[in-house]
């Protein structure tokens, strides 16, 4: 029996499978509204053979989106957006949908990647960053605005208000950003974070805002709805955030209630040094998983369905998360299941697409039978 086509709770939201679509910006939102964009790359994403797509990454707040392509969930049209995606991606997927709320800190504010990525010059004047302290993320960009008390408290109510409007979406359960150097992630990181209040300093201290955040937002949502987090598992920067650190971080999330814990690593600093290799973010989830208990997401250069499935037997994870690589080949899950002598679910539109070797492939999307 596979185990990447095994099922899997998270809270109280069952699984068919444990492949995970990744958060992905998609950079193509329209004042934080989803667009029929988000309809076509969602609608193909669910229809991956996943049991679960996480929507990319959805700002708290305007000024908390990465590029002004980013989806947000602040306010009535972005809900009303983002509802008519929804309600076209259920019509054609049984696949659990969850969403990324985030916040882009000292990072928010750049231009989309093809249009080079670097920060706008509104940071100057009229789309003003925020982070834990006002160290800018490269040498030339524009310093963010350290927080203050106020700020703090602004924030935290919007990923509060983000997660209500999440549950209101019919959504199946959040994942909140804290990697790859954005808000909640820059708390974490001393390289972010040099603040000498409550919130700087000690680990207990760097870790604390990211605590409130997740405790706010698991009690601003039914017990049942599942609530986990992606964190950057280490900095790759010597006298950064470490796995050590991170163990310790999960720990305290597993005692609030914590769901899962997605693992992806680096983000914060443009010194990082990663040796890219097939599944070089693993031994960093297989070190949580083993320390913490906690269901646990690998993602990053897994990209063959054996590669995934041995992962996951040796116990290194319980989830596999695919992001590029869903990009690249949308129905990966599909040639998971033939690989592995699974089933996965299919529109009956697609039925006829089997080989005919494969002909007990696919279930029924809608009953879950062949």
């Amino acid at each position: 029996m596979s185990k990447l086509f095994s099922p899997i709770e998270l809270g109280k939201t069952w699984l068919p499978n444990r492949i995970i679509v990744a958060p992905m910006c998609q950079y193509s939102a329209v004042d934080g509204n989803a667009t029929d964009w988000h309809i076509i790359h969602l609608g193909n994403m669910a229809m991956s053979g996943a049991g679960l797509v996480i929507l990319e990454a959805t700002a708290v707040e305007p000024e908390g989106r990465i590029t002004p392509g980013c989806l947000g969930l602040c306010n009535d049209d972005n809900e009303q957006a983002l509802a008519r995606v929804i309600q076209a991606v259920r019509k054609v997927s049984n696949a659990k949908l969850f969403i990324q709320l985030a916040h882009a800190g000292r990072k928010a504010a750049s231009a989309r990647p093809w249009d080079g990525g670097q920060q706008l010059p509104e940071a100057q004047t009229t789309w003003h960053t925020y982070a834990p302290s006002a160290i800018a993320h490269n040498e030339h960009e524009v310093p963010p605005h350290a927080l203050d008390a106020k700020g703090l408290e602004r924030i935290k109510q919007a990923f509060i208000e983000s997660a209500k409007r999440s549950e209101r979406l019919g959504l199946d359960g959040i994942e909140l950003h804290a990697a790859h150097g954005y808000l909640l992630h820059e708390f974490l990181s001393p390289i972010a974070n040099q603040r000498t209040d409550e919130y700087g300093g000690s680990l207990e201290n760097r870790m604390r805002f990211v605590l409130e955040v997740f405790e706010a937002v698991r009690k601003a949502v039914r017990p049942e709805m599942p609530v986990g987090i992606r964190i950057s598992a280490c900095d790759w920067v010597d006298g950064g955030w470490t796995v050590e650190q991170s163990i310790e971080l999960a720990h305290k999330l597993k005692e609030m209630g914590c769901d899962f814990i997605d693992v992806s690593s680096g983000g914060v600093s443009s010194a990082q040094t990663i040796k890219l290799e097939p599944g070089y973010q693993v031994p960093m989830a297989r070190a949580i998983k083993a320390a913490v208990g906690m269901p646990t997401m690998a993602v990053g250069l897994i990209t063959e369905p054996q590669q995934a499935e041995s992962i996951l037997q040796a116990g290194d994870a319980d989830m596999i998360a695919l992001a590029r690589g869903m990009l690249y080949n949308p129905r990966w899950g599909w040639h998971a299941a033939a690989a592995l002598n699974a089933t996965v679910s299919a529109p009956p539109q697609y039925w006829r697409s089997q080989p005919r070797e494969l002909k007990h492939l696919f279930e029924n999307v809608t009953t879950g039978q062949r």
